[in-house]
């Protein structure tokens, strides 16, 4: 048995979580393995309740699992930021999970925006850098001349500065990003791994024409890395080219790796060439610790409790979960219903169906016992 600790969240994220959970089940009955769950409150209803997001307490149930399985987190009665930084954000820095995994595939029957492209044409990986970069919270705003001490700690690194600016502008905020050797060095390692296992073709995104600092030392360490795989075939793209040839040659791409801020943005721009935000799943991996899967699309709280999200990314999420696992032909099957379903038409309003959100659940599920 696996035990898989699930985490509801907001919105509809305990309704997608349900119907992900059922078909995960379904795939245990199909394949021989059973799953364990155990939810935690995490969220706003708690945070408004008790003031509390993420605790230590929470922090250390939850090391107990090789995997979490999350629905969405974000609630209009919390101000933007608050429930996303302190809980999500939270659990990737502590957990490490260093990767984050964006399949960019077009599954069959899915409408892309991209005219005359074929799921042959749309199916590569993006590895994002989950922990470094402009995300590791060095940054504040200043009003004339003052002095503040700027402070970051993660596993990898302990940065502390002074800073001094004067300035005649009446008010200027900045962010600082931050790229060690290391924090590169392992993700680019598991991007080369994953492009042995597909097309041996690797695409490393940067901006080193203009932040030749930090991508820079970036660039580097994927040459360094990429020497000890010689039958994969690398370039580098600035990011603002990845995002016209996302759309012009997506066929052209197998695995794609990027710094953070850099996959945020064009992992977004994969979901909707693949089909929108509720076929987009992603992984925040650790790959010998705690990983978290998740849909990659918000809480959607107006359409809580109606029953007409889409469960789908979620249910893709599962699959990558099972993958985690090492239920390959399981996480495969699972995928391979969902795909079914699509062409059935057995789908929710946003691509055009007319399910519900347990009605998708039920049908992939029943598809899977079946197989």
């Amino acid at each position: 048995m696996h035990r898989v600790a699930v985490i509801g969240g907001d919105g509809i994220g305990p309704e997608i979580i349900r119907e992900g959970t059922k078909v995960l089940d379904a795939a245990g009955d199909r394949f021989g393995f059973s799953l364990g769950w155990e939810e935690f409150e995490l969220g706003a209803d708690r945070y408004l309740s008790t003031g509390e997001l993420l605790t230590e307490d929470d922090k250390l149930e939850l090391s107990r699992f090789r995997a979490i399985y999350f629905g969405a987190i974000g609630d209009e009665r919390v101000q933007p930021g608050i429930l996303e930084k302190g809980i999500l954000l939270a659990l990737r820095f502590h957990f490490d999970q260093y990767i984050n995994l964006r399949p960019i595939r077009l599954l069959e029957g899915v409408t892309t925006p991209l005219a005359g492209k074929k799921p042959a044409d749309i199916d590569f990986v993006v590895v994002r850098e989950n922990t470094e970069d402009f995300y590791v919270g060095m940054g504040g705003r200043f009003r004339g001349s003052q002095k503040a001490t700027l402070e970051v700690q993660r596993e990898l690194y302990s940065v502390r500065f002074g800073l001094d600016v004067e300035s005649d502008a009446e008010e200027i905020a900045y962010q600082i990003g931050i790229i060690t050797r290391e924090g590169s060095r392992r993700v680019i390692r598991f991007a080369c791994e994953q492009a042995e296992r597909r097309r041996k073709k690797l695409t490393s995104v940067d901006k080193a024409n203009v932040l030749s600092d930090v991508y820079g030392l970036w660039r580097e360490v994927f040459s360094e890395v990429t020497a000890s795989y010689p039958d994969i075939t690398t370039e580098f793209n600035f990011v603002d080219a990845v995002t016209m040839w996302f759309v012009k040659n997506p066929e052209w791409f197998d695995v794609v790796v990027t710094p953070n801020m850099f996959g945020d943005i064009i992992t977004d721009l994969g979901a909707m060439i693949q089909g929108g935000m509720g076929l987009a799943p992603g992984g925040n991996i650790n790959p010998t610790g705690t990983s978290m899967f998740e849909p990659i699309h918000g809480s959607a709280p107006k359409y809580k409790g109606q029953g007409v999200a889409n469960p789908m990314a979620t249910v893709w999420a599962g699959s990558m979960l099972l993958d985690h696992l090492g239920e390959y032909e399981a996480a495969e099957g699972v995928l391979k219903a969902l795909g079914q379903s699509i062409l059935d038409g057995v789908v929710t309003r946003d691509m055009g169906g007319s399910a519900r959100t347990s009605d998708v659940g039920d049908y992939v599920a029943a598809l899977i016992r079946r197989q």
